[in-house]
């Protein structure tokens, strides 16, 4: 399973099994006191930086014409979390609409936004306790 953010709840959740091995696979160092990681104000250094795969788009006629190349820098981590270390530690809930709209095509209302979002009350929730009345 690949080292980034939902492969490693993957593995968390497989290694809960004892009847299962589960190998974490990263091409990348620990993410682990890594301040350009940690501190939100640096976010903009990991880009173009040894936790970066540093890849960009190909050239698209009409776009990015004030940019080098013509050709944006497509941001990837390389480090245990994959890019959802590298975001400067932003997390954007999706729209209402879009979630409903994955239900109705699956015909899965397990996919909705009013099932989904105990989930993201979880993620959302504040597990350091000095912080959490800040």
């Amino acid at each position: 399973v690949g080292g980034g953010a939902a492969g490693s709840v993957l593995a968390a959740r497989l290694s809960e099994n004892s009847d299962v091995s589960v190998l974490l696979l990263e091409a990348g160092a620990s993410d682990w006191e890594n301040p350009i990681i940690d501190v939100p104000g640096l976010g903009a250094h990991t880009m173009k930086s040894d936790i970066d795969w540093d890849y960009v788009t190909e050239r698209q006629d009409g776009l990015y014409e004030g940019l080098k190349d013509g050709r944006p820098t497509w941001p990837r981590g390389k480090v245990l979390g994959g890019s959802s270390s590298i975001n400067a530690l932003i997390v954007v809930r999706g729209f209402k609409a879009d979630y409903d709209r994955w239900a109705q095509y699956t015909g899965d209302k397990t996919w909705d936004y009013a099932h989904l979002l105990n989930y993201f009350k979880r993620l959302e929730d504040m597990r350091v306790p000095e912080l959490r009345e800040s």
